[in-house]
This record gives C-alpha cells, sequence and structure tokens, in this order.
C-alpha cells in the first residue's frame, strides 16, 4: 500500500512537471480589446458648396481595461460621390483613452444644391468591425461675392464736327466690370451748355449682366457758350442696384472736343481771344501696399501734370472731392476750399485730413503727392472709386476747381497659417520620417483653398500634394508628407497653397520652414559585449529537459536561471556542461 502511494505521487509529480515545463514553452498570445470600442462625430452633419471638402472629426473610444487597440479605418459613400479620406487611417488606441481622427469628405463639383450624400466609416479590428460611424453630407448653394461694377467701355460724338448752335448725337458704350449683375440702370446727363434732347437727359437702360455690354444714343443740343470753346466736359451719372438691392453710384466725365464757328464772309468776326488756364491730370497713381485688404494703411502716391497753358498756383488736393464749386470742373469760380463734403466711406486718412496742400505746378511740370490712407474694415472686396478735386488758381488769380476719380482694388485673401502640429522629431539622412503638417485658418471668415504641395530639395517627399478645400475660421487641416532627405545640415521646406482671388486670379501661398538634418549614425566595431569579448553574447537554444532540470532546482531552492555560455579571457565561447548527473537529495 505504501509503495502504491508513492507511485501515484510520482505520476502526479511528473504530470505537473510536463504541464509547467508546456507553459515555459509555448508562451500565451494577446487578444483582441475585449471591452467595446465606441466611435461618434459631433456634429455627424455638414453641408459645403459643390467642388469643396467638409471635415469630420470622429472620436474613438476603447473601453478596455488591460489591451490596446489597433485599429484600421475604411470609408465609403452610397450615394456615388467620391470616396471620403481618412487621417490617420491607421493608429493604436491605448487601454482606457480616446483618440480622434479627420475624415474629409469631398462635395463633387457637379452636385446640385440640396443632393446629400451618406459616408460609412468602418472601423476595424484586424477582420472584426468593431464599429460604425455615419456622415451626412449636403451640397448647399455656393455664397456669391463681390459686387457689379458700370464702367465706360468707349464713347463717340459722331463723324461730324460738333458746333456751337447744332445738335449732334453722343453713343456711350457701357459694360460691367464687376462680379454680379447690375440692375436698374439709369444715366443721367448734366454739362454746362450741352442740352439733351429728347430724352430730357436721363436714359433707363435695364440689366447689365457681369461681363455684358450696352449701347445708347444721346442727342445734344450745344449752346452758343461754347462758340470759342475747343473742349468742354459733359457729366454723366450711372444709377443701378445689385440682385440684393444695394444701391450704387458712378460718375464719368466725358470730354467733346468743339469746332470753331466759320465766318460766312458777309461781316466782320471778331477775333477770338485765346484762353490761357493750367489744367491738372493724374497721369499715373501707385499704393506701397499691394494687395489692399480691409484694414490695411497704406500710402497712396499720385502723379499729377500740369497739362494746361499757365502755371497753377496754390495748388490744393482734396481727397474725396466735396468742394464747393457752383459749377462745373476746370471752370473759374471764386471762394476758397472746404473739403467737408467729401466721400471717404472706404477710404479714410490718417495723420493729416483730406486736404493737401502741394504748393505751385509749373506748366509742363509734374508733381508727387503722397498721403496716408487706411480701408475701413467693413469694406467688401470689389473695385472703388476715389474722388480727387484739385483747387488752384492762374497767375491771374482766377480760381479753378478739376475733380477727377481714380480706382482702387479691395481683396479680401485667407489669412492662414502653416505651421508643425506636433514635434517632427530628428531627421536622420537616408532615413524616413513623417512631417505632421497643419494649415490653420486665422481669418473672420470661411475660405476656399487648392491644392497643398510640400517640395524639397536634396531630399524625396511622398504623399506631398493634398486638395485643402473649405476652412472655417479656426478651422485646419493636416497633411502627413514623409521626407527622406539625402544630405545633412539645414534642410528648407517649400510649402505651397494655391486659390484663386476675389478678381478670379490665381494667386499663391508660400512658406519655407527649415529642420535640421543629422548625419547616419556610425557604428563602433569594437564595442564590447556583455562577456567583454568582442561581440555580445547570444543566448544557447533552452532544450525541453533543461527547463524540467530549472523547475526541479527551483523546487529545492537552488539557482534555476538560464545558464549562460563562458566566455574566458582570449578564449573561446565554452557552453555550460549539461552531461553530469542531477543528485536529489533525499527527504
Amino acid at each position: 500500500m505504501k509503495n502504491k502511494s508513492k507511485k501515484i505521487l510520482s505520476i502526479i509529480l511528473i504530470m505537473g512537471v510536463v504541464i509547467t515545463s508546456a507553459l515555459l514553452a509555448f508562451p500565451t498570445s494577446t487578444g483582441y480589446a475585449a471591452s467595446p470600442i465606441n466611435a461618434s462625430a459631433s456634429p455627424n452633419a455638414k453641408s459645403g458648396i459643390p467642388g469643396s471638402i467638409v471635415t469630420y472629426t470622429v472620436t474613438i473610444q476603447n473601453e478596455d481595461p488591460a489591451n490596446d487597440a489597433t485599429l484600421t479605418l475604411e470609408a465609403s459613400t452610397a450615394g456615388g460621390w467620391p470616396a471620403p479620406t481618412i487621417v490617420p487611417s491607421i493608429l493604436t488606441v491605448l487601454k482606457s483613452t480616446s483618440a480622434t481622427v479627420i475624415v474629409n469628405v469631398p462635395v463633387p463639383a457637379i452636385a446640385t444644391a440640396g443632393q446629400n450624400d451618406i459616408a460609412t466609416v468602418l472601423i476595424k479590428e484586424g477582420v472584426d468591425i468593431r464599429a460604425t460611424v455615419q456622415l451626412t453630407t449636403t451640397a448647399s448653394s455656393p455664397v456669391i461675392s463681390g459686387r457689379p461694377l458700370v464702367a465706360v467701355n468707349s464713347y463717340t460724338t459722331g463723324s461730324k464736327l460738333v458746333r456751337a448752335g447744332q445738335e449732334f448725337e453722343m453713343s456711350l458704350v457701357l459694360e460691367n466690370r464687376g462680379q454680379l449683375s447690375a440692375r436698374n440702370v439709369v444715366v443721367t446727363f448734366d454739362g454746362a451748355g450741352f442740352f439733351p434732347r429728347s430724352t430730357g437727359g436721363v436714359s433707363t437702360i435695364g440689366n447689365i449682366e457681369p461681363g455684358g455690354k450696352t449701347t445708347f444714343l444721346q442727342t445734344f443740343l450745344v449752346g452758343n457758350d461754347l462758340a470759342w470753346v475747343n473742349a468742354a466736359p459733359i457729366k454723366a451719372t450711372a444709377v443701378y442696384t445689385d440682385p440684393s438691392g444695394a444701391p450704387f453710384t458712378e460718375v464719368f466725365n466725358l470730354t467733346v472736343t468743339l469746332a470753331s464757328p466759320v465766318s460766312s464772309g458777309q461781316a466782320v468776326t471778331a477775333t477770338p481771344k485765346t484762353t490761357l488756364k493750367p489744367q491738372l491730370v493724374i497721369i499715373g497713381n501707385k499704393t506701397d501696399v499691394d494687395p489692399l485688404q480691409p484694414g490695411s494703411i497704406f500710402e497712396l502716391n499720385l502723379d499729377v501734370k500740369n497739362l494746361g497753358s499757365a502755371d497753377a498756383k496754390a495748388v490744393t488736393m482734396v481727397l474725396g472731392g466735396g468742394v464747393s464749386s457752383g459749377g462745373d470742373s476746370g471752370t473759374p469760380q471764386p471762394g476758397g476750399v472746404s473739403g467737408s463734403g467729401s466721400e471717404l466711406t472706404n477710404f479714410a486718412p490718417l495723420g493729416s485730413s483730406n486736404i493737401v496742400v502741394v504748393g505751385d505746378i509749373k506748366q509742363a511740370e509734374s508733381a508727387s503727392i503722397k498721403q496716408k490712407l487706411v480701408v475701413n474694415v467693413t469694406t467688401q472686396p470689389g473695385a472703388y472709386t476715389l474722388k480727387i478735386s484739385f483747387v488752384y488758381t492762374d497767375p491771374k488769380g482766377t480760381r479753378f476747381v478739376d475733380d477727377q476719380v481714380i480706382t482702387l482694388l479691395v481683396y479680401s485673401l485667407p489669412q492662414v497659417e502653416i505651421n508643425f502640429y506636433r514635434d517632427p522629431g530628428v531627421f536622420t539622412v537616408g532615413m524616413s520620417n513623417i512631417l505632421p503638417l497643419q494649415v490653420t485658418n486665422l481669418g473672420k471668415k470661411s475660405g476656399v483653398l487648392g491644392n497643398m504641395k510640400v517640395t524639397a530639395v536634396n531630399a524625396d517627399v511622398f504623399n506631398n500634394v493634398s486638395l485643402v478645400g473649405a476652412l472655417e475660421p479656426g478651422g485646419y487641416f493636416t497633411l502627413d508628407s514623409e521626407l527622406t532627405p539625402m544630405q545633412e545640415g539645414s534642410l528648407d521646406i517649400e510649402i505651397s497653397i494655391n486659390y484663386t482671388d476675389d478678381f478670379n486670379q490665381p494667386r499663391f501661398i508660400t512658406q519655407t520652414m527649415t529642420v535640421e538634418v543629422q548625419p547616419v549614425p556610425e557604428i563602433d566595431p569594437g564595442l564590447e559585449g556583455p562577456g567583454g569579448g568582442g561581440s555580445p553574447v547570444e543566448t544557447l537554444p533552452e532544450t525541453f529537459w533543461g527547463k524540467v532540470l530549472r523547475f526541479f532546482k527551483g523546487l529545492l531552492g537552488l539557482d534555476s536561471g538560464i545558464k549562460q555560455p563562458v566566455v574566458p579571457e582570449g578564449g573561446e565561447m565554452v557552453p555550460p556542461d549539461t552531461t553530469k548527473p542531477i543528485v536529489v537529495p533525499k527527504g
């Protein structure tokens, strides 16, 4: 009976040894996260204009307190829109934490307003789908910006000479150089010595579409007061609205050349007296800031030349006009200078008033006039006229007022910042690394950007072109390009983004970022391993019976660690001796 008990105990002990050895020989493998993977997007429905990209932020929560989750994300659409892109598409969510990804849904350029599509984002762990998110994107109507702008394309007084006491017909061509339709265009004429016929000086044009032109005729009778005048102006004023009803007014000065009357030969005709007068004309203008934007502070530089037949004395310039002349421009008038009625809604003077003292400008000479201005922050993008009046006297003291108009363009360009959204780490020659680039809209309104391109000299850049699309104020777009530098030292990375400005002209945003590239680390061939030799000591493979032996040693309180090969100084590696018999003490 005693021997039988010993045999049973020996069998149980041997089975325990075999099971324990098997556990040591075959380690356990980790599985998927046991707890659920949750995903959500807030909001999960947005709209965008055709041709833009709508961005969603999806949050993924790993509720497993013990295991990390390596996830793969895929996206597809149900209505035939282009497949969304996900950044990043593969990520690891640590246990009991959450992570976010960006889903970019392109809206087709041919999509109509109100059309929508549902994008489904699949979140997989291995081949298993752990969570899904549905995103609904609707195409919205494009926002029309800008304004109509009616301008004179050309005008003519016909083939015959214009004489005092006779009628002539003026042909005027107007065109819309703006971005919106000019509605209910009405043109009125006013000029000393010119008397409109038939229409009473008011012509109704109707609507002029962007880029369109319209031609109309107006008959005038020339008064006898212009008998000895070589040229005289006709003021044409165009009043119109945009499609929303906002009013606009444009003033044009049309110059008519007159012919001297022909003598009949039956009476003595008085010899006309030549009138000598100055004539100031703005022959050029420029600004030190280009382009002008709402809030821009700039210096306006005007080149003014005296094209008249006399010197201009005591010249004063009035920005915005508003000079009380009591008659037409260029005619002698009494009185002083007053700019209190100036029109300075979009451009206001800085550092001084709108009245600038120029001095004398002699005949055929030029003067440069500079004035500091600011663009009103409420000014919308468009082309704006600025009226300028010149008040001066001739050498005899006769006062003249010349009114002129210049045009300034105001843009509203996107205000963006290009930077790294995290530390890119160390760059090494010949080794690939990620460039974590981010474009952020710092402006106060949304903007539509084109392709973002990343290039570098002496380096290979992959995944370096991507469409940015629409960015809301404070919104951002990320691009993870892969950079492989080929030369150590400072490396300049060029980032460019193309877009279209308010006047449909292509523009680029460019920025240069510099990173330092480290050389390839050198490996010392004399680096010693743990054994003091010339190379690291490798662990010898362990057999099944070796593991059994270590188990018994552990039970008896002896050293059960893995034996390392012995490397004597200056000799060869000697494996441990495993041929000696195992001595198990009794009891």
